[in-house]
């Protein structure tokens, strides 16, 4: 069958949720919309999508800085952009992926591609993020946001926006911090590794009570028009966070920096026909060092080091760069958009070993060899209309080139790779209130410097993976109720994946596999006042064989059957309460090959008021969690370096009773 599926196709993801407000664009995205506005937990933009989006899983390392799946996809399998700026994190076990480097506050706005079906972006093969910040106004506003919460949490986010008919500027500031969250047992972070973990990966008994994390933004634009069809726009964001505690593994994050810049031109209206061009150059990067400082191991006698207290440090350091230019035509009803994307990341990394006490380092040894991924791509989307049926074809052909730098005792091979990327989408209007979508799509990504030069687990042989997908789905839509379902089936040819050789030992490998899967929503409005919305989303995973020696041909990452159910009520105008329970399956279908293990099912209860003061004022309390549920939603996939004592490997349990409270100020 894989044969026979030329194209690539997304289906749309509108599953309605209480905290963020969906908008359905097209058959191939969501569009989130409000993130800003209803992101009220933190600003962490996983746990944002996560509590939106039902195909969205959460990646749980820390209190901050998640990771996020789509549809059992991760990493590179994903692609990540801000205001047309791809980004990639520098830690190879995520503990800064893109998402971080951004924060729920900036945001406008988020459009959730599901499936390999963007070809207007480097490496959409199973899905995608595209991230827009809030744009400058002309006229003068402002935003100030508190936010507390359990465990000492407090965020101080302002945005301040105004201009011109010539020059509009805006300014966004935050801070955050809290302490160690607390899982429905009582325990910290700290707690949950002095449980599960080896003695020298616990934390000091100094460290013990040390703060989760801190983070600071900042965020600044310009647009100036030129002319009345003529703008240029200008962006920068600086992100740094410091002392991130990543219990789960063996080294936490001594700080995070980032920096996000892109200068775009867009000209409009040209001529009858060629209806706007738009230039960009984005430029990315992040330095990410991660040591063992607060652990024990950090104060014990080091035989290898003469017994000298010793403590390791990993800096990871990458960067990336683009120009991408797209021109928009409309031909005689056919919209035509035709472009030029090339790019290049470097990606290098350094470990060295620091005394103690001393502060003394040893000469640093090289952990990720300097490597540069360069890609050149040629990109075109044509949509038309034909009486009720919308059809859209787009194709890709991208042309990469991976090198890394050689050195005295290592001879790295470089690789290229060259892919076509095409899809269809067709949606037919059976009536006003009635819709049926069809799609077909494939689309691939190359392997990273992390999966060919690393370290004993990379495989300089790997080659790209190919994603063929069909996706197929009915939408209902009249002044009752809002109903969607689809289902999709991924084909996924050389699929990377790690794989346990040893207790100790991995190597990365190209599989063949499937994930398939469906997804229902509804959105019911009982009254005027009350509204009754539900997601659920279930999907499978499978290798086509097991892998050599194993016998699970369980796919890792595939979350369990989940969805949520929520109470509206609009007591007054826009001041809303809810009441919502959101709940899984337990986690039986999993790589216990690989390391992941059965987790048990869950259902935990939130509720939440948020209420208008005045047009000016709005003041949101909730509480997630609300019975103080013990449970774990992120598995123990050995793609993660997961600290294990034993045969048990460590998995962190989600948030206990939170308590929440948010004050929203605007002028």
């Amino acid at each position: 069958m894989k044969k026979i599926i030329p194209l690539s196709f997304i289906t749309i993801a509108s599953l309605y949720a209480t905290d963020v407000i969906l908008a359905p664009i097209n058959v191939e995205s969501t569009l989130i919309t409000e993130v800003s506005q209803n992101a009220k937990l933190s600003a962490d933009l996983a746990t944002a999508l996560n509590a939106s989006v039902p195909s969205i899983d959460m990646s749980r390392r820390s209190g901050i800085a998640n990771d996020v799946f789509i549809r059992g996809q991760k990493r590179d399998n994903i692609s990540v952009e801000v205001d047309g700026s791809k980004v990639f994190g520098a830690c190879p076990n995520r503990m800064d992926p893109p998402i971080s480097h951004i924060l729920a506050n900036q945001i406008d706005e988020v459009e959730v591609t599901e499936g390999p079906y963007d070809v207007t972006n480097f490496g959409t093969m199973s899905g995608g993020l595209k991230i827009t910040t809030k744009k400058p106004t002309k006229d003068f506003h402002g935003e100030v946001n508190l936010g507390f919460g359990s465990w000492n949490y407090t965020k101080v986010g302002a945005t301040v926006s105004g201009g011109n008919d010539t020059v509009r500027v805006l300014m966004s500031g935050s801070t955050e911090s809290s302490d160690q969250y607390k899982d429905g047992n009582g325990d910290t972070l700290a707690q949950q590794t002095k449980n599960k973990a080896p003695l020298p990966n616990q934390y000091q008994a100094s460290k013990e009570d040390m703060q989760a994390y801190k983070k600071k933004s900042v965020m600044a634009k310009i647009y100036v028009s030129v002319t009345d069809d003529q703008e240029l726009q200008l962006s920068a964001t600086k992100n740094r966070s410091d002392d991130v505690l990543y219990p789960g593994t063996p080294m936490d994050a001594a700080y995070d920096v980032s920096n996000i810049y892109s200068v775009a031109y867009d000209v409009k209206n040209i001529s009858d026909i060629y209806k706007d061009i738009n230039l960009q150059y984005y430029y990315s990067d992040v330095d990410h060092p991660m040591d063992t400082s607060n652990r024990i191991t950090a104060i014990t006698a080091n035989p290898k080091m003469n017994n000298m207290q010793m403590y390791m440090t990993n800096q990871l350091q990458t960067s990336m760069q683009g120009l991408k230019l797209k021109n928009s035509f409309d031909i005689e009803g056919h919209s035509l958009l035709v472009g030029l994307d090339g790019s290049r990341r470097t990606w290098q990394g350094e470990s060295f070993m620091t005394n103690t006490i001393s502060g003394i380092t040893r000469p640093a040894q090289i952990s990720l060899p300097h490597t540069e991924t360069t890609n050149k791509a040629v990109f075109a989307k044509l949509d038309k209309s034909f009486g009720d049926l919308d059809v859209t074809v787009g194709a890709r052909y991208d042309s990469t080139d991976i090198t890394p730098d050689n050195n005295a005792t290592t001879t790295y091979k470089a690789k290229d790779y060259n892919a076509f990327n095409a899809n269809i989408v067709t949606s037919y209007n059976l009536s006003q209130e009635n819709k049926i979508f069809l799609g077909l799509g494939q689309a691939s990504r190359v392997p990273d410097a992390r999966e060919l030069y690393m370290n004993a687990s990379s495989n300089p042989n790997l080659n790209q993976t190919t994603n063929q997908e069909i996706d197929l789905g009915y939408e209902l839509k009249n002044d009752l109720m809002k109903v969607k379902i689809k289902g999709f089936y991924s084909m996924l040819q050389d699929y990377i994946y790690l794989q346990k050789l040893t207790p100790t030992t991995f190597k990365f490998q190209n599989i063949d596999a499937t994930i398939y899967g469906t997804e229902l929503s509804a959105l019911i409005y009982a009254t005027d006042d009350i509204t009754v919305d539900m997601g659920i989303s279930y999907k499978k995973g499978q290798k086509d064989e097991a892998l050599a020696g194993q016998t699970d041909k369980d796919l890792a990452d595939i979350a369990p059957l989940r969805g949520n159910l929520a109470l509206n009520y609009e007591y007054m105008n826009n001041s809303i309460a809810t009441i919502e329970t959101v709940a899984s399956e337990k986690w039986s279908a999993y790589d216990s090959d690989n390391g992941e293990q059965e987790l048990g099912a869950w259902a935990i209860l939130n509720m939440k008021v948020k209420h208008e003061i005045n047009k000016n004022l709005d003041f949101t309390l909730g509480v997630n969690n609300m019975f103080d549920k013990t449970y774990a939603q992120s598995n123990t996939y050995v793609d993660l370096v997961l600290l294990g004592a034993g045969t048990e490997t460590m998995l962190m349990n989600e948030l206990g009773r939170y308590v929440y409270t948010n004050l929203d100020i605007k002028f």
